[in-house]
């Protein structure tokens, strides 16, 4: 059985409760991070604990405690936990009030801090790098502050389904005519040696793997485009691919039925996933 953290306890999975009046619950008032976990080691902590703080600015929202606490508490799941690959999820809420209201509660409302690992053993060696993903397009049907990682993920789980239905593997959202983003990860197209992946705005979630890919990118002399691209664009690219933490770098092979390229994991792609995953193995803590 796991063992989970919880407002300052470690407890088996079965003993962590959370009241039915935490805002979190009503009110999908929270906020949430994922770092994966390769060989025992934190992936982009640095980058996903400033992602957090940004978060929790963005919705005048206290921070549970200082980030080399949080780092201690993550470290601590992976051992308790004996966990080699996986995540490490983190929730913060703005707690339980008492009651249910649209209002905040007072600013002394203690928030709800949750964390727990999920253990995926090879994650790094997925079979689906190998062969690539096949991807639906939808409309974009989410509110406006993308930017703000918030526990509202009705419509991307939406999404996912419907991409599920249609027989692939996920489905990137459109807005305006353009593509915004996967359900849970940002969009990219490859044109010769040009990356081309949206700007940064309150209309995609600003990523973490993204910002570290791009960097990589533009290290290795690939040029990168950060503008909105079409469907259109994007099946008639030489590549196209996904990144986030869980999935790294993942080549993308089809789009609503339109082979990418040579309909086969791209070198771009390809080249990109083993330089995050060296990199970032390199800079793990």
């Amino acid at each position: 059985m796991r063992t989970v953290y919880l407002n300052g306890e470690y407890l088996p999975e079965d003993q962590a409760k959370v009241s039915i009046f935490d805002r979190g619950f009503l009110m999908s008032d929270g906020i949430y991070e994922v770092t994966s976990v390769l060989g025992g080691k934190l992936i982009d902590f640095d980058g996903h604990a400033v992602r957090l703080q940004r978060s929790l600015d963005a919705l005048d929202m206290k921070h549970p405690s200082s980030k080399d606490d949080l780092l201690e508490v993550h470290r601590e799941l992976v051992r308790r936990n004996d966990i080699t690959d996986g995540m490490i999820y983190l929730q913060v809420t703005r707690g339980n009030p008492g009651d249910r209201d649209f209002a905040y509660p007072p600013e002394d409302t203690v928030p709800t801090v949750v964390l727990f690992t999920q253990a995926k053993p090879g994650m790094a060696d997925s079979p689906m790098a190998k062969t690539g993903m096949k991807i639906i397009s939808i409309e974009d049907q989410r509110w406006g502050r993308r930017d703000i990682k918030t526990v509202q993920l009705l419509y991307p789980s939406m999404g996912k389904m419907m991409a599920k239905a249609a027989g692939a593997d996920d489905a990137w959202m459109v807005e305006d005519g353009h593509v915004t983003e996967g359900t849970s990860n940002n969009a990219y197209i490859v044109k010769g040696n040009t990356i081309v992946t949206r700007h940064l705005g309150n209309e995609i979630l600003h990523g973490i793997t993204r910002a570290a890919v791009l960097r990589f990118a533009r290290e290795a002399q690939m040029k990168v485009e950060e503008r909105p691209f079409t469907i259109v664009e994007a099946q008639s690219a030489d590549e196209a691919f996904i990144t986030s933490a869980s999935t790294f770098v993942m080549p993308v092979v089809e789009i609503d039925g339109a082979a990418v390229g040579q309909g086969t994991p791209g070198p771009v792609a390809t080249r990109l996933r083993e330089i995050y995953l060296d990199e970032s193995r390199k800079a793990a803590v």
